[in-house]
């Protein structure tokens, strides 16, 4: 039994986990449409139950995730990155392997206490570039992780929500056009209105040529 209340209608819920940057899309939804889109961060690990849970409509998500009863998209690869200190030993390399990997602690996240781990020389951390990037601190450095698999970002959503908004939403992500056919179609068939047609004015210039008469031969 919960006291949440529904969310109100014709509303878009977003969450994205950290490292995903939505200002592009955010931006080209509030040129289109009316109804507001409400955006939260996710860390990674709620992914998934934020959307089970109905916290959320559709979530950026960092793959691999359990499928099951969502609808994924795959989006963007992300880049992996040493993550460490500047006083680091690591940190003269300009790049680096597993191989350099295997004496140092690394730690997987991107938490608060692991960061300040990493500040401290006790620890790297390997995360996506763009996790790196926006944490960015003056005392840490990242450095690419040239043998790892990259990881993916995809658009998540239950198969079962109702929510309208979610394939326009869908469209902006994907890039399609305010008058392409799905999103004309998803919006009820109605487009952008057009400027009907000018027809020329009686005895105007148009008028006056097919009108003419033709000077006779000499």
């Amino acid at each position: 039994m919960t006291d949440r209340q529904p969310p109100a209608p014709n509303v878009l819920r977003v969450g994205f986990v950290p490292g995903v940057t939505l200002t592009k899309w955010r931006r080209i939804w509030a040129e289109r449409f009316r109804q507001p889109l409400e955006v939260v961060e996710v860390e990674q690990d709620n992914q998934r139950r934020a959307l089970l849970s109905d916290d959320v409509d559709m979530c950026f998500v960092r793959l691999p995730v359990d499928r099951e009863g969502l609808h994924v998209i795959p989006l963007y690869d992300e880049q992996p990155v040493l993550w460490l200190s500047k006083d680091h030993l690591l940190a003269a390399l300009d790049e680096v392997t597993a191989d350099d990997l295997a004496d140092v602690r690394v730690i997987h996240d991107s938490q608060p206490e692991s960061i300040e781990l990493a500040a401290y020389s006790a620890a790297v951390l390997r995360v996506p570039m763009s996790i790196a990037r926006t944490g960015s601190r003056r005392d840490m450095l990242y450095l690419p992780v040239v043998d790892a698999e990259p990881t993916t970002i995809g658009l998540a959503w239950l198969t079962d929500n109702p929510n309208p908004l979610i394939e326009e939403f869908i469209g902006v992500v994907r890039g399609r056009t305010v008058n392409s056919t799905r999103t004309t179609q998803a919006r009820g068939g109605v487009e952008s209105p057009q400027r009907p047609r000018k027809n020329p004015a009686p005895g105007g210039p148009a008028s006056k040529t097919r009108g003419a008469k033709r000077p006779r031969r000499r």
